[in-house]
């Protein structure tokens, strides 16, 4: 029998910790997201400037600490209930260690995200479609975008994976893998749903302001509703028909209010 106490202290630390990645994930996207303004502020001309390999470090760099302090907070319930199905299989042991190595593979797999999200981000801005490199697109490709994030809302591929996010106990207990590379796997292949269900949220940032902070701090409030609140649903499809109305304007020549 494991010491109650143990797994109440063990319990705690991994509150602490995702807390305090959080917390640095957000100060981080802060402190770029007002650099990034107080640079615009005195730009006249877009830059036009070819990235560089320190470029291409740096926004990837950028973007993994946008996605960590975007999700942490939305996966928070599902890291606390590996930790209790942990404790229920494993009678030995200290049953939330490997808790982070579970974080530790649901980050990779936004890691992986942003690598992707860096290389469009570089090419789009090579090719012209963005003013800046931490800017936003042109009119009418953001208004496709918009148009496809908020048809997507309503297909069976994000309801499956807003389903998996929003009770992941079935995944957890049917997929269950023993060790720290078990919860590495286990976290990736929940990263993997996460990324199903919020991708195109995420390329949203390319029409409403790579480092726009407003729509960053909006965008990580829907993502967390989607996932908890109980209407998660109907807010998910709501946003969806929101998003498509926004583009088709977008596309007739209004302009993108908010950024």
């Amino acid at each position: 029998m494991i010491n109650p106490a143990i797994l109440k202290r063990d319990r705690l630390l991994v509150l602490a910790a995702l807390a305090t990645l959080a917390a640095v994930s957000w100060a981080y996207t802060v402190y770029l997201g007002v650099q990034n303004a107080s640079m615009a502020s005195k730009m006249v001309m877009p830059m036009t400037v070819a990235w560089s390999l320190d470029d291409l470090v740096f926004m990837f760099v950028m973007w993994a600490t946008m996605m960590f302090a975007m999700m942490l907070p939305s996966v928070t319930p599902t890291v606390m209930i590996y930790g209790r199905v942990r404790q229920k299989r494993e009678a030995s042991g200290r049953p939330f260690a490997p808790t982070m190595a579970f974080v530790s593979g649901y980050l990779i797999a936004w890691a992986g995200f942003s690598l992707i999200a860096t290389m469009v981000n570089w090419g789009l801005h090579a090719g012209g479609a963005m003013t800046e490199m931490m800017g936003r697109v042109i009119p009418v490709i953001a208004g496709v975008l918009l148009i496809i994030a908020g048809l997507f809302q309503w297909t069976p591929a994000k309801n499956a994976c807003l389903n998996h996010c929003r009770s992941p106990m079935g995944f957890l207990i049917q997929n269950w893998r023993d060790g720290f590379s078990g919860a590495i796997r286990m976290g990736l292949h929940h990263g993997a749903y996460c990324l199903g269900c919020c991708w195109m949220l995420m390329v949203l940032l390319f029409v409403l302001g790579v480092m726009n902070l407003p729509w960053v701090a909006m965008l990580t409030v829907v993502v967390l509703a989607e996932k908890t609140l109980p209407y998660g649903r109907q807010i998910s499809r709501i946003l969806g028909v929101i998003l498509v109305v926004w583009g088709i304007a977008l596309i007739a020549g209004w302009e993108l209010v908010g950024t």
